[in-house]
């Protein structure tokens, strides 16, 4: 299937081959009546799966080369395979009802795909995708790990995450120089924060820029009128934080 699209350096991508590993991926989304969005199907190796499940498949391709492809292998599709780009155009006609999300995210924009699924919160129950492994721990790491960090709080916040499994590079074309590994996220129960949010993000980046560095000191640059932070807190690093830590930091920083 790959020889028909060639792997587009400036897109990321690297087409998954192994159809075992693909129907792992494919088996981790649980099985719902909401509709499936696929964000870059490339060669078709998920999608070839996906079809064959009970749930409306949509798909976002940003490459036209493969976008012809696909239409050609799969022309049932029809209308619900769009080209364009996720991060611009979001969940287009699925905005504003509830669905889920797979996809092998390329792994230079996979951070913004993330704060553009956020932004879809709401209506996306369920995230199974495969990154850069590295990326893919850091988002399902638990506090007080070295590598949590803004994208695990923020995620977390919203997101339960599971680490499922490892795959190697053999099993692409081309082969990427690094693991990959694969993640599922369920939305959990949270439907808004105790805190402005706007404020919790920027409390959470800024208390991870510098991490090494107490709360109390790092979060001098919010310039914030008497502030002194003497809770408990303050004495701890970002990383020793849990989103509802983090919750209760940016309450007390409203005060």
């Amino acid at each position: 299937m790959t020889g028909k699209v060639r792997p587009k350096k400036a897109l990321g991508q690297h087409f998954l081959t192994d159809r075992g590993i693909a129907r792992k991926i494919v088996d981790a989304l649980p099985l719902a009546d909401r509709p499936v969005l696929e964000i870059g199907p490339g060669t078709g190796v998920l999608t070839s799966l996906l079809v064959t499940r009970p749930a409306p498949l949509h798909l976002i391709e940003i490459d036209r080369e493969s976008v012809a492809f696909l239409r050609a292998a799969y022309p049932q599709l029809n209308d619900q395979l769009r080209e364009g780009d996720f991060l611009e155009d979001g969940l287009g006609p699925l905005a504003g009802a509830e669905c889920d999300i797979i996809g092998n995210f390329p792994y230079n924009i996979s951070s913004q795909l993330f704060f553009r699924i956020l932004e879809h919160r709401q209506e996306v129950k369920t995230v199974v995708c495969m990154l850069q492994k590295e990326v893919a721990q850091r988002i399902a790491s638990p506090p007080g790990s070295k590598v949590y960090g803004i994208l695990s709080v923020l995620l977390q916040t919203w997101y339960r995450i599971e680490y499922l499994f490892n795959v190697p590079p053999g099993v692409f074309h081309p082969p990427p120089k690094v693991m990959s590994g694969v993640i599922r996220l369920t939305r959990n129960d949270r439907q808004t924060l105790e805190c402005d949010e706007v404020f919790f993000q920027k409390v959470v980046k800024q208390a991870f820029q510098t991490r090494r560095k107490t709360l109390r000191n790092a979060l001098k640059n919010l310039n914030l009128p008497d502030f002194s932070l003497e809770d408990p807190l303050g004495s701890l690093r970002a990383e020793q934080l849990s989103v509802e830590d983090f919750i209760r930091l940016t309450r007390l920083l409203e005060r």
